[in-house]
């Protein structure tokens, strides 16, 4: 892992710096965000690895999985790509470059997620006490797990919070284990 994360950092620093440059850091993230999800699919997986199929083509046949989300500029940053045999890495250039952008804005993405659907004065709450705790701008996902039973469990960066009913029988289970 941290091998792929080593090859994708220039890409993602090209990238970010092309976005930041040019003012387009909400396109360059939509269309990477895109892309990747398009990386990881099974057909552009096994065109990508096709061993005869020459750099231009799978270029093309990319941007073409990629149905117009790309812009001029990210077409030549797939074609790149392409070239260098580093399509397969458009997740990590895309976590890589997401990471540089809340840095940039101060801000950090967090995922909650919740037994239970949470209300919007409930996310706004934990929005203003994780802004204070993290001192940066939170940028809130909920999702709804009802394995969790009770309480949340808070994903922010490499911080977990786990507040779920579930975590607290399972460090019960492991102090009786012991």
């Amino acid at each position: 892992m941290a091998e792929l994360i080593t090859l994708a950092r220039p890409y993602a620093n090209a990238a970010f710096a092309i976005a930041q440059d040019t003012g387009a850091l909400e396109e360059w993230s939509d269309m990477l965000a895109f892309a990747s999800a398009v990386a990881n699919d099974p057909q552009a997986k096994a065109m990508v690895a096709h061993p005869t199929l020459p750099d231009e083509q799978k270029a093309s046949a990319f941007a073409d999985f990629c149905e117009g989300k790309l812009s001029e500029q990210g077409r030549n940053f797939i074609a790149l790509l392409a070239e260098n045999k580093r399509l397969p890495l458009l997740p990590e250039i895309n976590a890589l470059f997401e990471g540089l952008r809340a840095q940039l804005e101060s801000s950090v993405s967090v995922e909650m997620a919740s037994p239970f659907e949470v209300s919007s004065d409930e996310e706004a709450k934990l929005v203003e006490a994780l802004s204070r705790k993290l001192g940066r701008k939170v940028n809130l996902s909920t999702t709804t797990d009802k394995s969790l039973i009770g309480g949340v469990l808070i994903r922010a960066g490499d911080v977990v919070i786990d507040a779920s009913v579930r975590g607290r029988l399972e460090k019960l289970a492991d102090a009786i284990g012991s």
